[in-house]
């Protein structure tokens, strides 16, 4: 009975002991697969495609947002003029914007400055390596939402395109912060410029609905160098961004459907004759000759608020005079039953496009008799004042007061302004073409009509690509439009406008460039790199030990080593992943490789030997000793010590036999220029072969920042020494 209960209580002990173990195994398995699980999502989590939709979603959201909100304030200023008592309306036309402007310019001088202007200058100077702080903070972005909203509420001549590259950059940079909780790509320095390039486009792309244009465009303004394997991104973003744009528009009932912007209806089986293209050609040469004057009268404005007068000294103390000023010049002009009845003044932005764009030709049109389809184009006809006239007042008058408009501190950009400007000049040539051949051009019998409003897209497209020396606005008038018909003659009115606009002025992002200083082009050819880079450089040669090796591990935080044939010579050899190197002494020192060496040392006892007692043998008295815990950590610090002081064996470490290299001589800007197309993070500087030096972007970048911050060529730290060198050759010279 004692031996069956003893059984009994065995077995029920070994069922449960299985019990217990099969719990713990499957509890394992569980919290195995749940820890694979975890990693799987947050692998697809760091995705390419999730970053660039969440990007694309929410600058669809924004931009649709910022639309909204500004039509409803400018519905809000319509209402607040209309007819009734003029002094009221002319109070309540100068008040609404006025009050806007000043807020928006306000706003972003209490919340972040940097949101001020367009975006786009400072975003082509980050790309080339200059670091400006606080530009691509959250701070920024929501100063420039919320003034870039205001602004265009207030239905003064400026643009969105410029600071929505901006604000999608911004959006693109806090977005890499967040998404590299999930993958370690983003906090990868040279990645970033891809991430802003990428936000460049989405910027231009849900801005105006136009994914290709916006690709194109972005890569002109901005990128120096850019790289084939951002087009995916830039296009998948931008597409997706742009979609959402116009799907919210459907949804709001903006629109029936997914069209463009501003859909056009010119007839496509002949578009235009080819006695048509002279006029082309001649819109395409003015617009070159009115875009460069543009973007000189613009600089002119800026450079005069930045001279160290009493009005100019005065107006900085008082920051919000400059803005109401001008908003209240601009709005009187374009006051409707004042002289704004002569400029079609009552038009917004939006409205000016759209009416400019339309099929009618308004010479033929009288304005008592002018038809009900004719909408908001109507306001270009006046029973006393011919339409040539009122079109040429308003190219004349939006001209000054686009070029004004931008240079005050608020939100703005000139692409949409500039954009108006192009399509009033071509909308101009096209209705004296209209009448000087008031039948249309004879072609194989059949009488073609002269089509305006195709001469004002080609007039947009040119303009706007003479003040951003661009010609990817074709691409973009083209997607605006929703039409192809005109896109041959537009590339040549833009290739001729390019042509003549960059014989004469810088573009206009560029010269905002130089007037602000941010351009390294002062002294990027007197720097050279033996005036930045860092000479005390730490390096592994081939006599190095690993307690050399350690400490350099643990001093540094270098990604790669130089290697160098020996500390006399200094011949560079290559260089070395730390990680190698880190694996390689990590292995050195390692229980397994001491537990192999000892084996070795003692044939007999291999098998008895383990790392844990450390066991070896007394060869006199011939018995093995079991040593101590403590024996037995002084006996292992006794061999890593031994093991420190040997030389290092470079046989099967992967060294990187030609990295990058530069010599002396080289000059900023070349080194510049190979940094930013090599994306390089680093590079060795050889004399002879000797390494002297190394250059990594943060030396590369503080040179640039030192060249750039007063406008005047600064003195490099060794340039008197190698002048005094110089002059010391030149005279054993002679």
């Amino acid at each position: 009975g004692n031996f069956a209960r003893r059984e009994a209580a065995r077995l029920l002990t070994e069922r449960q002991w299985r019990r217990q173990a099969g719990d713990n195994t499957t509890a394992a398995a569980r919290k195995d697969c749940l820890t694979r699980v975890r990693q799987y999502i947050v692998t697809k989590m760091g995705e390419d495609w999730i970053f660039l939709v969440l990007l694309g979603l929410t600058m669809a959201l924004v931009s649709w947002s910022m639309d909204y909100a500004s039509a409803k304030s400018l519905q809000g200023m319509k209402y607040h003029t209309q007819e009734g008592n003029v002094p009221l309306q002319y109070l309540a036309w100068v008040t609404y914007p006025m009050i806007l402007v000043m807020f928006a310019s306000l706003f972003c001088h209490l919340v972040s400055p940097q949101a001020i202007g367009s975006g786009i200058p400072e975003l082509k100077t980050i790309l080339r390596g200059v670091v400006l702080k606080e530009y691509l903070t959250f701070k920024a972005f929501i100063a420039k939402v919320i003034g870039l909203t205001a602004g265009l509420g207030s239905g003064m001549p400026v643009g969105k395109e410029g600071p929505f590259v901006h604000i999608a950059s911004i959006c693109a940079a806090v977005l890499s912060r967040f998404m590299s909780i999930f993958s370690g790509v983003y906090e990868n320095p040279y990645g970033y410029t891809d991430i802003l390039t990428v936000g460049c486009a989405v910027g231009v792309g849900c801005c105006f609905g136009t994914p290709l244009g916006g690709v194109l465009f972005s890569i002109e303004v901005t990128s120096t160098y850019f790289a084939v394997r951002n087009y995916w991104r830039g296009y998948f973003a931008a597409t997706f961004s742009a979609f959402i744009f116009r799907v919210l528009s459907v949804w709001n009932k903006d629109a029936v459907t997914i069209t463009a912007l501003f859909k056009t209806n010119f007839r496509m089986d002949f578009p235009f004759d080819l006695q048509e293209l002279p006029a082309f050609a001649v819109i395409g040469i003015s617009c070159g000759f009115l875009g460069a004057f543009f973007v000189y009268l613009n600089r002119q404005v800026v450079l005069f608020m930045r001279r160290p007068t009493a009005l100019t000294r005065f107006l900085t103390k008082h920051r919000l005079i400059y803005p109401g000023a001008v908003t209240l010049i601009i709005a009187t002009f374009t006051f409707p039953p004042g002289f704004g009845q002569f400029m079609a003044g009552e038009l917004m932005p939006r409205e000016c496009i759209n009416s400019l764009f339309d099929n009618f030709t308004w010479t033929k049109i009288s304005a008592p008799s002018a038809p009900p389809s004719l909408g908001r184009s109507s306001a270009w006809l006046h029973p006393h004042v011919s339409v040539f006239v009122i079109l040429l007042l308003f190219f004349i008058m939006k001209f000054w007061m686009s070029a004004v408009s931008t240079t005050m501190p608020i939100p703005s950009g000139a692409f949409m302004p500039v954009f108006i400007l192009g399509a009033a000049f071509g909308r101009l040539v096209g209705e004296i073409m209209a009448t000087l051949f008031p039948n249309g051009i004879l072609f194989d019998g059949i009488v073609y009509p002269i089509l305006p409003g195709g001469y004002a897209v080609i007039g947009a497209a040119a303009m706007t690509g003479a003040v951003t020396h661009t010609v990817s606005t074709a691409v973009i008038c083209f997607e605006l439009t929703g039409q192809i018909s005109h896109i041959l003659p537009m590339m040549v009115a833009v290739i001729l406008a390019n042509m003549v606009a960059q014989g004469l002025q810088p573009s206009l992002y560029d010269s905002i460039i130089q007037v602000k200083k941010l351009s390294n082009c002062y002294n990027k050819y007197n720097i050279f790199v033996e005036d930045i880079m860092v000479r005390k450089v730490k390096f592994l040669s081939s006599q190095s030990t690993f307690r050399e090796l350690n400490h350099l591990l643990e001093t540094t935080t270098l990604k790669t080593i130089p290697l160098v044939d020996s500390k006399e010579s200094m011949i560079l050899l290559g260089s070395i992943e730390r990680t190698e190197l880190q694996a390689l002494f990590d292995w050195w020192l390692s229980p397994e490789r001491r537990v192999f060496e000892r084996a070795q040392s003692s044939p007999g006892q291999g098998s008895k030997v383990s790392w844990e007692s450390f066991a070896f043998v007394d060869e006199e008295g011939g018995e093995e000793v079991h040593l101590s815990v403590f024996d037995c950590t002084k006996q292992i610090k006794a061999w890593e010590e031994a093991e420190l002081d040997k030389p290092i064996n470079m046989e099967h470490t992967r060294i990187d036999p030609s990295p990058f290299q530069l010599v002396e001589r080289t000059s900023l800007h070349k080194t510049h220029t190979l940094f930013s197309l090599l994306g390089l993070s680093h590079a060795y500087v050889t004399s002879i072969g000797k390494l002297v030096g190394v250059v990594a972007l943060k030396e590369l970048q503080k040179a640039i920042e030192g060249s750039t911050r007063s406008g005047v060529r600064l003195r490099p730290p060794l340039a008197s020494f190698r002048d005094a060198s110089r002059k010391t050759k030149n005279a054993q010279c002679f």
